[in-house]
């Protein structure tokens, strides 16, 4: 939790403000059971009528005043607490966004969105109940006890029996409920996962029939969170009791000890009335406190689980050295490259070596699980290599700048990504300042304006989240659209025509050749159709490159070549 905290020190002199405030409403609070005292012992004993006027006008005037403050404390709170929970997510957030794909996974998105909204929220409501709650109590504990024993020494020893069986309560079940906040926000996760799973994967569900089965499992999963929250409050739901029953006996321990007293003359009415106001005010305060150690260890959870992210050192970084590419890239070249994924027995890329250069259409092609589009994303460093380099002119990837190596690529992944907002929004995701004609153009060439000229709002129409609203082969068009508006080194399609027509695949790469024939262009791709007019192709088995050349020598030379070609070979289609 300190190491969270740590992030409030720009809002320390809003703090001190608080803190100033506090005392000052607390000040006032603690001299109203004085002047109601003298009121009684006073002006009713004495029958003081201009006494009891005036003195109840300063009664007035405190409260009012006291008001104010506690106003304006709980105003300046909330502030603080909402800008350091915008902070601490701003943090989290680029932190996530930092992470290579082999960090992402680790923790997984689901978990990443619940540190990122409720645990974060737990820990603004602690911050924001500290500085309420934490500031004010022991303030009006130590005031109410001074106050006390300063009028009645006697009867103050009240507190002695009191006292500690609410702290030692509040100690018992705070320790109780601290691993139980901790298996409270695992529940959150899992619950999280399961509801992302089971929205993003809708279709799949009902076309399989799972619903009663996702039911079950979504059912089980809150049954879990349910019975971990009962177990949580149930042991807090002990605490207030607890208090409530020793604040009724300590107030009859007072009016019956200081009864006896004022009988025996030794006190007033007026003491005792002040005695029991700031009986109230300690008693009150040790509620306060309590229920603060109560929340915070859910938020010490919390806070955890936000330090266990931003602690976690990406592994993929600029290095010390990294420069900047200043020159065009006119060659790709993998030097005997291999990699492991984390955890895994053999390297899904074993060995690979080939060069492309400016100009050449480089295709790669292989069963599945060969590690085609493992070797693309090499390119990009979502994950580092293990073994050999891979050259971006005459430069090793790793001692570029991340930043300005990707700026030179345009990627198309296998799973079209789009945004909601408008078409021209989601091409313009690939240049910032792109304009309206050099959207259109990138459209026209991954033939997506067939569809678009169509809408009403033509490239200005929405596109729901995710792309909802298009089917396959056109969120993979405005996906090839916004890389190539970008007009950059390198183009990466990665299985990215898959959902496209025979006709309307090869009239893109017909529009490809002519619009990116300077640049390297890395064709992945399963069907041969899609790759047998590249320069060259790049045959992968289980990680190995096992074929190097053009669709004629490969059709003629190599036998795992050959299989494929047979196994696609159909009535309409022939290599």
């Amino acid at each position: 939790m300190l190491a969270i905290l740590k992030y409030i020190k720009p809002y320390k002199y809003l703090i001190a403000l608080i803190m100033v405030f506090t005392l000052i409403a607390i000040m006032l609070e603690l001299y109203l059971p004085t002047l109601m005292a003298d009121v009684v012992d006073v002006g009713i004993v004495n029958e003081d009528v201009p006494f009891i006027i005036k003195t109840g006008g300063w009664m007035v005037l405190f409260a009012f005043f006291a008001v104010l403050f506690t106003i304006a404390v709980a105003y300046i709170s909330n502030r603080v607490a909402l800008g350091f929970a915008r902070d601490i997510r701003r943090r989290l957030f680029v932190k996530i966004e930092s992470f290579s794909l082999q960090e992402f996974e680790r923790v997984g998105p689901a978990s990443l969105i619940t540190r990122s909204t409720n645990d974060i929220k737990q820990i603004q409501d602690v911050v924001n109940m500290m500085l309420r709650m934490m500031t004010r109590a022991p303030l009006m504990l130590v005031g109410g006890i001074i106050m006390a024993v300063s009028r009645e020494p006697v009867l103050s020893l009240v507190f002695l029996v009191a006292m500690p069986i609410l702290v030692g309560s509040i100690v018992l079940i705070a320790r109780k409920a601290i691993p139980l906040f901790g298996l409270l926000q695992k529940r959150t996760d899992r619950l999280n996962l399961l509801l992302r799973e089971t929205l993003s994967g809708i279709r799949v569900i009902r076309a399989f029939n799972r619903v009663n089965f996702e039911k079950a499992r979504f059912t089980e999963a809150n049954n879990e969170y349910r019975d971990t929250g009962v177990k949580v409050n149930r042991i807090i739901a002990v605490v207030f009791p607890i208090m409530l029953i020793t604040m009724n006996f300590t107030n009859i321990a007072i009016v019956w000890f200081g009864a006896i007293r004022i009988d025996q003359g030794a006190m007033q009415v007026g003491n005792l009335m002040a005695f029991l106001q700031y009986a109230m005010m300690i008693l009150m305060s040790l509620i306060m406190m309590s229920y603060a150690f109560i929340m915070i260890p859910r938020a010490q959870a919390s806070a955890e689980r936000i330090n266990e992210v931003l602690n976690i050192q990406a592994k993929i970084t600029d290095s010390s050295t990294a420069r900047k590419l200043v020159s065009d890239v006119s060659k790709l070249e993998f030097r005997n490259v291999t990699f492991h994924y984390e955890g895994a027995e053999k390297p899904a890329l074993d060995n690979i070596s080939f060069q492309a250069k400016a100009g050449e259409t480089i295709a790669i092609i292989g069963s599945t699980g060969a590690g085609k589009s493992t070797l693309v994303q090499l390119i990009l460093r979502y994950y580092d290599i293990d073994i050999g380099k891979i050259m971006v002119g005459d430069t090793d990837i790793r001692d570029v700048k991340i930043k300005d190596l990707r700026n030179k690529i345009g990627y198309v992944p296998q799973k079209a990504s789009l945004f909601s907002g408008t078409i021209a929004e989601n091409v313009r995701f690939g240049k910032d300042d792109a304009t309206d004609t050099e959207v259109i153009e990138a459209l026209k060439t991954a033939q997506a304006m067939e569809f678009i000229e169509v809408k009403e709002e033509g490239i200005h129409s929405h596109i729901s989240q995710a792309g909802a609203n298009l089917s396959g082969g056109q969120k993979q068009r405005l996906a090839i659209a916004r890389a190539l508006v970008r007009k950059v080194n390198i183009y990466i399609f990665d299985d990215s025509f898959s959902a496209l027509d025979y006709k309307t695949d090869a009239r893109l790469r017909h529009a490809l050749k002519q619009k990116i024939e300077d640049a390297i262009v890395i064709i992945v791709a399963q069907r041969v159709r899609t790759v047998m007019n590249a320069d060259r192709i790049i045959l992968l088995n289980e990680g190995k490159l096992v074929g190097n050349g053009t669709h004629e020598e490969l059709l003629k030379d190599n036998s795992i070549y050959q299989e494929i070609v047979a196994s696609q070979q159909t009535e309409g289609e022939s290599a």
